[in-house]
């Protein structure tokens, strides 16, 4: 319903499940499950509606943004090998260069034709 996927999995401590929403996701969940005139606590309601209110701040950055590798920029990752160093080249984070270069060495992505 919002886009989201998620690891199912229970907790260690007690066994349940714990499900995380935050930020825009939690809101358009709070706006389908509680809209005008659902049956509802109204706690429950009082903080799905304090939830349309939240902007994101001006300099925060979308938390998620799938943009795929190609292999230009495996190459370039790999000449660079240096996630920081790389992450300014290619307009990445320097968690996004430093994973997948790691993934790279390790196999878990196949090299770029070439390498």
């Amino acid at each position: 319903m919002t886009g989201a996927e998620r690891n199912v999995k229970r907790n260690t401590r007690d066994d349940i499940y714990n499900i995380f929403y935050s930020m825009e996701l939690a809101q358009r969940l709070a706006a389908d499950l509680y809209y005008p005139g659902c049956l509802s606590l109204e706690r429950k309601r009082a903080a799905a509606n304090s939830l349309a209110t939240w902007e994101r701040p001006a300099g925060m950055r979308a938390a998620y943004t799938q943009r795929p590798w190609s292999t230009q920029e495996d190459r370039v990752l790999l000449q660079i090998n240096n996630p920081a160093a790389a992450a300014d080249e290619l307009g990445r984070t320097v968690m996004s260069c430093g994973l997948r270069l790691w993934r790279l060495r390790t196999g878990q992505v196949p090299m770029p034709s070439g390498q």
